[in-house]
Formats: structure tokens, sequence, C-alpha cells
């Protein structure tokens, strides 16, 4: 059985300038909950009140949506969700850039208690940064970076170091593609890697079942290797809830 958490899709609908209907949504989500586990409320982009309407209108439809709290809008709305939920969410983190991890900062100090730990479950919506992931206690993220990695022909490699592949580091991000156009970037394309580095990349390969070849011709291999990276990436990270390390006052850390 697969656990599904439904994205409302408001931000591409946002990005496009479309329209979705909450009432469709509704329906959508009933007549398909039996395969549904998790969903989003739809939010309202550049609209935190709308937001929150939008979540009364679904709960008061007899739904249980997870509420999003986005970037640039008031930390009061956070704190009202943080007080009546016990799993919420965290958008708009693609807009800000390298300012993620300083707003990221700012919620986890509310969120969580004096002494780290998280007072409520948070999703974080296309967090993609493993230094972010890392650094703070989400019980569940989502982006679409494994697939479209796949689509541009390549496959995440963990680091290897002492005879081991390493999760808590960035990690390779190994083109394989035989239509590749980035053939002559050395360090992208795998014929540009030095014979050690290539033995140690089609080994990783081996170890998860895949082979070069296959991998180099179908997407769907990409995918399926892509998976299993983040999945042993999830099984080095500690079981939650774990305490968030705040910035001391005058870090730069």
């Amino acid at each position: 059985m697969i656990d599904l958490f439904l994205d409302s899709g408001a931000f591409s609908a946002f990005t496009k300038k479309i329209k979705i209907d909450i009432q469709e949504y509704i329906e959508y989500i009933k007549e398909n909950k039996r395969y549904i586990n998790l969903y989003a409320n739809l939010d309202v982009i550049g609209d935190a009140e709308g937001t929150l309407k939008n979540q009364e209108i679904m709960e008061k439809a007899g739904l249980s949506p997870i509420p999003c709290f986005h970037a640039g809008e008031d930390f009061s709305y956070l704190d009202h969700y943080i007080e009546n939920y016990d799993y919420i969410s965290l958008g708009g983190v693609a807009q800000l850039g390298r300012r993620a991890g300083v707003w990221m900062e700012d919620c986890f100090n509310r969120i969580c208690s004096g002494d780290g730990f998280p007072k409520v479950k948070v999703h974080g919506f296309a967090v993609t940064s493993l230094k972010l992931m890392m650094k703070f206690p989400w019980y569940s993220v989502d982006s679409t970076s494994w697939v479209m990695t796949s689509r541009m022909g390549s496959v995440y490699v963990p680091i290897f170091r002492n005879g081991e592949y390493i999760y808590d580091e960035n990690s390779w991000k190994v083109c394989v593609s035989e239509k590749s156009p980035n053939v002559k970037d050395a360090g992208k394309h795998i014929t540009t890697f030095a014979p050690e580095a290539r033995d140690v990349i089609c080994n990783y390969f081996k170890l998860k079942g895949f082979i070069l070849e296959e991998l180099a011709s179908d997407y769907m291999k990409r995918d399926e290797l892509n998976i299993i990276y983040f999945n042993d990436l999830e099984k080095t990270f500690p079981e939650w809830p774990w305490s968030y390390k705040r910035k001391k006052v005058g870090s730069l850390i």
C-alpha cells in the first residue's frame, strides 16, 4: 500500500494563472479518499487570510486538510496553526533562494519548544536542500528534484569515502544519458569522471540492482534509482522528533 500526500496544486495554478475551484477540490478528495492518506489545504498564494478561509471551508465540509503557512505572511498565522493543529506545512520556500534558511529559522524558533523539540509535525513544500533538510526537524518534505534530475538524464550517487557511501553530504549528480548535451562537462557526465570515480559510481549502481547501460537509456530506471537514493537518505536521519539546535546570538553558523 502506497501512502499518498495530495498537494492542492495551488502554486502551479498561481504561476499559470489558473483558478482552482475549492468545491471541486473538496469533491475530488471525497471521491478518492480511499487512496489519499493526507491532503493539503487549498492555499491562496499571497493571501494568508484567504488561505485560512479555505482551511475553514474544507473543515466545514468534513475534511481535515493540513494548513500551510507561506514565506512573506504574518507570523500570527503560523502561531495560529501551531496552536490549533498537530500537522502543518511551510510553503513558498523556492522563491526565497538563499534566504530560505533564515526564514526557516524564524519559523522553527516558533515551532519548537525551549528544548528544541517541535510542538507539531511539519511538512516542507519544495524543500530540496540537504543542508536544510538536516538542520530542521521536519516530519516530511517533498520535491520534484528527483524526477526532474532523472528526466535530464542524471542520477544521485552518494559520496564514497573510507570504504562506504556517505549520505550526510551533498551527493554526486551524475549524468548517464546517452543523449546528454553535457558529455564534455567534467564531473557531470559519467564519461568525464576519473576511472576510479567511475568504478565507485558503477559499483553503487550494481549494489542497488542496476547497470549503467539501462540507466543510460531508460528514464524510469533512473526514477527508480533516485527514489532508492532518497529512501536510503531518509534512513540516515534521526527518528522524529529530534531537537533543533537554535543558532546562538552572534553566531554566523
